[in-house]
């Protein structure tokens, strides 16, 4: 009897890659139930709460916080997707998804026999190489067309459809002014 046991007799003991398995098979089976939730074009999932109330949303945050996640590694990427709500807006269902996808191409790289180091390592090295290739893709100027395919897809995923197409131009419009004021205040403040 592990020690573990003989303080909790119901406990499971893994070994440490059956626990890795575990790991990767929540982070999986949570990208596939929010997978076809990303972009303008996601299902709408419904919620059905314990009182009979029904809810209709595409939303990541809210389906990960409605959703009863009993799977320690899955509640912690469920709580990095939502902190990452709380800060940003929005990503909650891209944050879970690329998560995901980690954890399933770490489990391909495991079993070839690619030391776990390595592929942390891996991973750093390619999370610093996609910053730098952003900061030299990002736009100096972008196009009013362009603000507004970016602002439907966002909109579109918090509104209705109906009302995120009222709304789109005034948000778009609003981003611009922001931004040329601020500008105008770099220029004047220094």
């Amino acid at each position: 009897m592990s020690s573990v046991q003989f303080v909790n007799s119901k406990a499971e003991v893994l070994r440490k890659y059956q626990a890795l398995a575990m790991n990767i098979n929540a982070a999986a089976g949570l990208m596939e139930v929010m997978k076809s939730n990303l972009g303008p074009k996601g299902t709408l999932k419904m919620l059905v709460g314990g009182a009979g109330q029904i809810k209709l949303t595409k939303d990541g945050a809210v389906l990960l916080s409605e959703m009863q996640i009993q799977h320690p590694t899955a509640a912690m990427i469920a709580r990095s997707a939502t902190a990452q709500d709380d800060i940003i807006g929005d990503g909650t269902t891209s944050n879970v998804l690329l998560i995901g996808a980690l954890m399933k191409q770490a489990e391909r790289l495991l079993a070839e026999g690619i030391h776990p180091r390595v592929i942390t390592e891996g991973f750093e090295l390619a999370r610093k190489e996609a910053l730098s290739f952003l900061d030299t893709f990002k736009y100096q100027q972008i196009d009013k067309a362009v603000l507004i395919n970016v602002a439907r897809t966002s909109l579109i995923s918090k509104l209705t459809p109906d009302v995120a197409n009222q709304i789109i131009e005034i948000v778009v419009d609003a981003v611009q002014n922001s931004s040329s004021t601020r500008e105008a205040n770099r220029f004047i403040y220094g």
